[in-house]
């Protein structure tokens, strides 16, 4: 899937935002990418899923014991990653502020995980996420997601695999321009 397709999934979910939004990294742009909405449809889920796999190395997917992905954005599309390679798909949750396996959820010792996100912009989650795998007896091999917003610049520790990049601007709160600036600001994601 192209990242052309990839954006016309996006477009044609509504999952395409444009305003002012306060992104869960703390930074701000003019466009939001609402995974929620593109992948509130399950068939479109499950295609954009087997296009994030077919981009994983072969020899990555061949060590994969379990799929994680972080509460709330990963879940749907770390669900359907699992679902593509038959692998278990669990979940860690920060109903406390720190990323941890809840209800029942365990990793085998030593397991080799596959982090699922479903937007990455500066990987703050994804490192916290990585390191809850660390606390929970597993070690992450790599990640995918289905977009990167670093447009390759983000260093996760560990292999990234992303389904699309786009480089739309994000701005630190003390240099956000004028036109975004006059706009209001809505926080859509899911970190408080």
């Amino acid at each position: 899937m192209s990242e052309d397709e990839v954006l016309a999934e996006f477009r044609a979910s509504g999952a395409l935002l444009e305003g002012h939004f306060k992104l869960s990294s703390g930074r701000h742009s003019g466009h939001y990418l609402q995974c929620a909405r593109v992948l509130m449809n399950p068939a479109r889920a499950a295609r954009l899923a087997e296009a994030v796999v077919a981009g994983i190395p072969a020899e990555v997917i061949e060590q994969v014991d379990t799929v994680v992905s972080p509460a709330m954005g990963g879940i749907i599309i770390g669900h359907e990653v699992g679902r593509v390679l038959g692998k278990d798909a669990l979940f860690l949750e920060r109903p406390e502020g720190v990323f941890h396996l809840r209800r029942g959820f365990a990793l085998e010792p030593h397991a080799k995980v596959l982090m699922v996100e479903d937007v990455v912009t500066t990987g703050l989650s994804s490192r916290e996420a990585i390191e809850a795998v660390a606390r929970e007896g597993g070690e992450v091999i790599a990640e995918c997601a289905l977009i990167d917003r670093s447009c390759g610049t983000v260093d996760l520790g560990v292999p990234f695999h992303p389904l699309a990049a786009f480089d739309f601007p994000t701005y630190d709160e003390r240099d956000i321009p004028e036109h975004l600036a006059a706009v209001a600001v809505t926080k859509p994601g899911s970190r408080k």
